[in-house]
């Protein structure tokens, strides 16, 4: 089996958000939905490489795509919630419940889906924040607003690119505690994949914080994997490492951490990690992981 194209699939309410790989093969299967960080637009190929493991993969949109909003303004839960239903109903998909996996903004977004949505078994997460981030997030009467950024705390190179990994607040302290998510709410298990030398936000500090929560409420202990010398972007095996970019929110180029060699070696290994965690929880058994892609 494998992937075999990309379809477009579209929402109930007829807006187009995503797309799903068409899987050769007998399904069902079980289902993904993937969300991308703060670039936004639709990016497919994580569901296509995970689509030739015997995953069906929804890659998710949520803004700058089509006719969602062009800007990241304010999210609303409902949108997502319309994606795992449309996931768990459609025949190719093998339920109960689906795993989530996101990256940066994408990886936190899971994490608020996994604590207020129902149908969730597993989400893996690649070093994103246990804090809403950057904008207000809405679910219902629930209302998450985003961690207050301190802008002195941003460090400027003379080449003008941005250290920003300590400008976001601590969301253990003062309102800030608002932003926190519930993710002891959560009834699914979790992965945290974490670069140590992430320059984006201190995901180690988030995926320690997320861990004491749950365990705090009697949950699950989560898995959580840290790479040294990896920075914020793990991408799958052999991409190039993506050591600074324009970050939309600060509004110029940020570094994003990671020294090329041990960076190259945690792509490989967070691979085999997140597909071992979606077959064990997924699939119910273990998977014959490969770093090829």
């Amino acid at each position: 089996m494998g992937c075999t194209e990309s379809q477009c699939e579209t929402g109930g309410s007829g807006r187009c958000f995503s797309c799903l790989p068409s899987l050769a093969g007998n399904g069902p299967f079980p289902g993904i939905i993937d969300l991308c960080g703060l670039g936004g637009g639709l990016l497919e190929y994580r569901a296509c490489l995970l689509a030739n493991y015997g995953f069906a993969v929804l890659s998710l949109a949520y803004y700058g795509y089509e006719d969602l909003p062009k800007q990241m303004k304010e999210l609303h839960l409902e949108y997502f919630e319309e994606a795992i239903n449309y996931m768990l109903q459609h025949t190719q998909v093998k339920g109960p419940g689906i795993g989530l996996l996101g990256i940066s903004k994408g990886g936190e977004l899971c994490i608020s889906m996994a604590s207020f949505l129902k149908g969730i078994t597993a989400t893996a997460v690649i070093n994103g924040s246990v804090a809403n981030v950057g904008t207000v997030l809405r679910y219902k009467d629930i209302t998450i607003p985003p961690l207050g950024v301190s802008p002195e705390r941003i460090k400027i190179s003379k080449s003008g690119i941005a250290d920003v990994v300590d400008a976001l607040n601590n969301p253990l302290e003062g309102p800030d505690r608002q932003s926190f998510i519930p993710l002891e709410k959560a009834e699914c298990r979790f992965l945290f994949i974490v670069g140590q030398d992430d320059h984006n936000w201190k995901s180690e500090f988030f995926a320690v914080e997320g861990n004491k929560r749950l365990q705090a409420h009697g949950k699950e202990k989560p898995e959580i994997v840290c790479y040294p010398g990896a920075g914020h972007y793990i991408e799958p095996p052999f991409f190039p490492m993506c050591e600074a970019s324009m970050h939309l929110l600060v509004g110029k180029p940020v570094i994003w951490g990671g020294e090329p060699k041990a960076h190259c070696k945690a792509q490989i290994d967070a691979w085999q990690q997140i597909q071992g965690f979606f077959c064990k929880h997924l699939k119910g058994k273990p998977s014959g992981t490969s770093s090829k892609l």
